[in-house]
């Protein structure tokens, strides 16, 4: 038999002693990381899932906060039964100490997640390495019984983490990553401030880009710090509802992407100004009894034929936009969050202020959204509807 018919012969009959798939045998270092990590995590209990990812914090460099014994909590159900609950929490402390007292909170439920707590360990694990970098404080965490009234992320925001909370700038959510077919998802609640800053990692080159989602899951451990009035984010593979993929359909690589973006997204959060929190219904319904707000829209109104809200600030509010002189000459700036109404008939009309900055900043605000040239309207089950939504308008001024 002559060699190189031998090698191959020698090279088919390891693969499957080693179990190892096609694809696993090109994975970088990171991929391959993630993909020994669902691997422990799936399958599991919570108490032996939240121990894996602590000594995984551990092992990554961080500070873990809790003791397995600390992070185990009962909370009694109103059956009168008692829920016990498993948290894994660790943290990296921001080197500037102007800001090192403000919070950025990553985490991932634990149950059916495999795939979110593995990009939370090398998540963990990157920032940890580049701490240098890090001007406010992370918190790590992985919350128990989140299929079961979000009870892990519950007692962190309402026990654990008490009166701290007002520092607490914002939150990222990790839930069922991996699954590349399904694309991948931010959920940001209508949040102006995230969606913005979101876009501005789209913007620069990144491995994946996700869809951005204004609506909410019904069930995320991102709601509970929703319900604090903490801006989140949920990161996800595909729109929910969808069906949960087998550990073994994870595809690492695309996971290698999301972990990339996300921490990119999470180093953006270091340097800019904290996002802040405007409850959608403020923002798309501020009680208008004959508008449907923006979020209820089966097709939403379309500026320009594109139903992203961001072509009318950027196609006409930025284009005509004035920064009044006696705001430039008295270092004024800010955003304006500005409400209006799209009718039937796609005019814009009842356009007010919800939160001010100045009132020359104000007026030049509204009198710019007012002049709107017409909209496609908004449609619910086909029909035309007066729709109403809310846009911030930023007034920057540059820095000479």
């Amino acid at each position: 038999m002559n060699r190189p018919l031998l090698t191959l012969l020698l090279c088919l009959a390891v693969l499957p002693a080693r179990s190892q798939g096609y694809a696993s045998l090109f994975e970088g270092e990171t991929a391959a990381a993630m993909r020994a990590s669902v691997g422990a995590l799936s399958g599991v209990d919570e108490a032996t899932a939240a121990d894996f990812v602590r000594e995984g914090f551990r092992t990554r460099g961080l500070d873990v906060l809790d003791s397995p014994d600390d992070s185990s909590f009962g909370i009694v159900s109103e059956s009168g039964d008692t829920l016990v609950c498993h948290n894994a929490v660790a943290w990296i402390q921001g080197y500037d100490r102007s800001l090192r007292d403000k919070f950025i909170v990553i985490s991932a439920p634990i149950a059916d997640n495999a795939s979110g707590m593995a990009l939370l360990l090398e998540l963990a694990g990157r920032l940890s390495t580049h701490s240098v970098l890090l001007r406010k404080s992370v918190i790590l965490v992985a919350f128990g019984a989140s299929n079961r009234l979000n009870a892990g992320s519950w007692y962190f925001l309402n026990r654990a983490f008490g009166k701290e909370i007002p520092d607490i700038e914002s939150a990222v959510d990790l839930y069922q990553l991996g699954d590349g077919a399904q694309g991948f998802w931010a959920y940001t609640a209508s949040n102006a401030d995230l969606n913005s800053l979101l876009e501005r990692v789209s913007g620069t080159l990144q491995p994946v880009k996700p869809n951005i989602v204004p609506a909410e899951p019904a069930v995320s451990d991102h709601r509970s710090f929703y319900a604090k009035e903490i801006p989140s984010v949920m990161f996800t593979s595909g729109k929910i509802p969808k069906i949960l993929p087998r550990p073994e359909d994870c595809a690492f690589d695309w996971m290698e992407r999301e972990l990339e973006y996300i921490y990119n997204y999470t180093m953006l959060l270091q340097e800019a100004p904290a996002p802040e929190f405007i409850p959608s219904e403020l923002r798309m319904h501020s009680g208008s009894s004959e508008a449907v707000p923006w979020n209820d829209c089966d097709v939403k109104p379309a500026f320009m034929n594109n139903y992203d809200p961001n072509v009318f600030l950027n196609k006409w509010v930025y284009v005509y936009l004035k920064y009044p002189k006696a705001a430039v000459d008295n270092g004024i700036q800010g955003k304006v969050l500005v409400d209006f109404i799209i009718d039937e008939k796609g005019k814009v009309r009842d356009v007010k202020v919800l939160r001010g900055v100045n009132p020359l900043l104000d007026e030049e605000a509204v009198k710019v959204v007012a002049a709107s040239p017409d909209w496609k309207p908004g449609r619910v089950r086909g029909k035309r509807v007066a729709c109403e939504m809310s846009l911030y308008v930023e007034f920057r001024l540059k820095k000479r």
